[in-house]
């Protein structure tokens, strides 16, 4: 029986790449350098800002990365208004969430993201009152892959780790759930697609929302027979 459910943010509940597109290349525009593609953002999303402009730099063929402090001082000014440019749920997010919550599943968000955007894009597309707990980046906390945030978060939601799924789109996050010992849903339909997940050595992969609600009350029936 599960009690609780983490979610990774971008590419999981959110459809997040235009606004990371924009945003990276509206940095690059200012430093005068080429954009990315919306393809090699979509590649290169998953482990936080820096590992995002660190590639993207790259790719516009800053091979040193000698402006990455520049870099990272423009993106976070921009981002601050763009991180909710063209952002929408996915479809089946909001029916699959409306029906975990009056089942008794508390709800969370890990992501890579700065925290303050997390909250940001959490709050403006799914309001206040969804989630009990809302996590990007902090400083002095490890990221993803790392487990030490998900577990922390498990027990803020009252939950061990075996009642918790944690639920996500990319290598990271089957690497995060794996190594927290919860069990891990990669999702087909964010930023990596099912090889990916399945070369990452997801367990279960879903090809839509309410597939997660499914499984979750098949377990619940299962726990009762």
């Amino acid at each position: 029986m599960y009690k609780a459910c983490i979610f990774d943010l971008d590419g999981t509940l959110t459809d997040t790449l235009d606004s990371l597109t924009f945003s990276v290349n509206e940095t690059l525009k200012e430093m005068g350098l080429p954009p990315i593609t919306r393809d090699e953002c979509r590649m290169f999303v998953g482990n936080g800002a820096k590992v995002l402009l660190e590639k993207s730099l790259k790719a516009s063929g800053e091979k040193n990365l000698a402006r990455l402090d520049e870099a990272m001082q423009r993106y976070d000014r921009i981002f601050k208004t763009g991180c909710t440019y063209h952002v929408v749920p996915y479809d089946g997010i909001m029916e699959l969430l409306s029906k975990l919550k009056p089942a008794g599943i508390r709800m969370a968000v890990l992501s890579n993201k700065p925290d303050r955007d997390a909250l940001s894009v959490v709050e403006e597309i799914f309001g206040t009152d969804t989630f009990q707990w809302i996590q990007g980046q902090k400083e002095g906390v490890p990221r993803k892959p790392d487990p030490a945030a998900a577990l922390d978060i498990a027990r803020k939601l009252q939950a061990d780790a075996s009642e918790t799924l944690y639920i996500g789109d990319s290598e990271v996050d089957i690497a995060t759930g794996r190594a927290a010992g919860m069990k891990t849903i990669g999702v087909s339909w964010g930023f990596r697609g099912r090889e990916a997940l399945r070369e990452a050595g997801a367990e279960l992969i879903m090809d839509s929302p309410l597939e997660i609600f499914e499984f979750i009350n098949d377990r619940e029936v299962e726990s009762h027979e």
